[in-house]
């Protein structure tokens, strides 16, 4: 397991979503529900664990069946993520409760992008004005996002909101925050902990 400050990536994220929202349910690998209930006792029943499925998108499914009846908006997060300020996850619940029923936070894409074709040859170059890097959390009502999911069927999106976009329901953006990038790298850890120390050093 990845650690970021001598803690796991996920007990980050998870401490930055329970200062806005009551209830963390978190998808494990089935192999690993034990040990991650364990790790997450101190944050006690404000964060349930069930064992997630073969996919991102199964496991999602899965956690959302988890969420007790009651709860109309639904944060869909990924630990990989742990830095996303608590702001940002403020700013996704505040937009779907003002009526979007969509949300997802980005930003403007700095570099040029191009399409190519599979020799690797340019076939065009998209407008960066319009495009953004989403990230997470997304946020939904709660009924779209799990009639979304029963539509999805076998397909696989790589995120909820493209879920909702095959709908044919709208999905708006909001800013997103350059604190929420993804630790996928070895450079983005090295990224994340500095940020991480650079926190600390204005908390004290």
């Amino acid at each position: 397991m990845r650690l970021l400050g001598g803690e796991p990536l996920l007990h980050h994220a998870v401490r930055t979503l329970l200062k806005v929202v009551d209830l963390v349910v978190v998808a494990a690998p089935a192999d690993e529900v034990t040990s991650v209930r364990a790790g997450l006792v101190s944050f006690g029943a404000q964060v349930v664990v069930v064992s997630g499925g073969a996919t991102r998108q199964e496991s999602v499914s899965l956690a959302l069946a988890a969420v007790p009846a009651g709860v109309d908006v639904v944060l869909v997060h990924d630990a990989a993520r742990p830095l996303t300020p608590g702001s940002l996850v403020a700013a996704v619940v505040e937009a779907v409760r003002g009526g979007a029923r969509a949300v997802v936070p980005g930003l403007p894409v700095a570099d040029t992008i191009k399409s190519v074709d599979d020799a690797g040859r340019v076939v065009g170059t998209l407008d960066r004005s319009r495009l953004r890097a989403i990230q997470t959390p997304q946020g939904f009502a709660r009924d779209l996002l799990e009639r979304a999911h029963a539509a999805a069927g076998e397909d696989q999106h790589t995120d909820d909101a493209g879920l909702v976009e095959r709908l044919g329901e709208a999905v708006t953006v909001i800013p997103g925050a350059e604190e929420a990038f993804k630790v996928t790298r070895p450079f983005d850890l090295l990224l994340a902990e500095g940020l991480l120390a650079a926190r600390a050093g204005r908390a004290t």
